[in-house]
């Protein structure tokens, strides 16, 4: 990692570690936690009223995000979520709502401030089926194939190696699982000294990606259904918008369709220089050992 990667990375940690300290202080005053001051395109006020009253005021307070990813990702009952730089905890908070008991709700951030408070959140919200974990975005402490959602608010672009991203998302989601981000977007005329102009990298403003550079970013990835669309704008030729991709089933993949109908005891193209499993997360003598397959060389 060079010198000026290290430290930008460092720069957001302590912009957010302030935060972070910023809501628990306030937390002892007389009034509860003064939100973190931001302007009207970023925070809390991006999210339905009926959803901040559910959720502890400190969780609301640490809001720095562009948007409301759990609007899109279209959680359902028993899926496992994966927030991306999950500050405060306010969108794990109400992932883990929208999974239930039977789902779970992971966030990951690399700011020891912010994981105390988001734990700190999680117990007063009552929440059990919530797991915070210390690490990068850019290394994802998690198995792959694990995730069925990645969700992530305004914090992908703060990342200085956004493939790096990319890839450790694709990997942790299983075959069929999808993103559902808030990020900051450039319009593809904007230069990267442009988009420097318009804020600093802390400020969620410079690091952002264009819109065509995000799709190829994603795509490269592996991902399909690449959707980008910009919500509201954040500075003259920047936006916030809303991020979907899904990552392709075993079915789905390329040269894949032939395979999966000759699929046999869990393995395609069984017996093969070519076979492997249709479940990912298994090896081919596993999966061969569960169904009692004839053929276990």
């Amino acid at each position: 990692m060079s010198e000026q990667t290290t430290d930008l990375r460092e720069t957001v940690r302590q912009r957010y570690a302030a935060a972070a300290v910023q809501v628990t202080e306030g937390g002892t005053a007389c009034c509860g936690p003064q939100p973190v001051e931001v302007d009207e395109n970023f925070g809390s006020t991006l999210y339905a009223a009926d959803e901040r009253d559910t959720l502890p005021a400190e969780a609301v307070a640490a809001s720095l995000g562009c948007g409301n990813p759990t609007a899109v990702a279209e959680l359902r009952e028993g899926e496992r979520v994966l927030d991306l730089g999950s500050g405060g905890g306010i969108d794990v908070l109400l992932s883990a709502r929208r999974v239930g008991p039977t789902g779970k709700a992971y966030g990951l951030d690399m700011t020891d401030e912010m994981l105390a408070l988001a734990l700190a959140n999680a117990a007063r919200a009552g929440a059990t089926n919530v797991e915070f974990l210390k690490g990068t975005i850019e290394a994802v402490p998690l198995p792959a194939s694990t995730i069925d959602v990645v969700i992530s608010n305004c914090v992908i672009n703060l990342s200085v190696d956004k493939a790096a991203v990319f890839a450790e998302t694709f990997r942790v989601l299983k075959p069929g699982g999808r993103i559902g981000v808030s990020d900051v977007v450039a319009d593809d005329a904007l230069t990267s000294e442009q988009r420097a102009e318009r804020g600093d990298y802390v400020g969620c403003i410079a690091g952002a990606l264009s819109f065509a550079e995000y799709r190829a970013g994603l795509e490269a990835a592996g991902f399909t259904g690449v959707e980008i669309t910009p919500t509201h704008p954040v500075a003259d030729g920047m936006h916030s918008a809303l991020v979907r991709a899904v990552k392709p089933s075993v079915e789905d993949e390329p040269g894949d369709s032939a395979a999966a109908t000759d699929a046999c005891c869990g393995v395609t193209s069984c017996c093969t220089s070519d076979e492997r499993t249709t479940d990912p997360s298994t090896t081919v003598a596993e999966a061969k050992a569960a169904s009692g397959c004839g053929c276990q060389n």
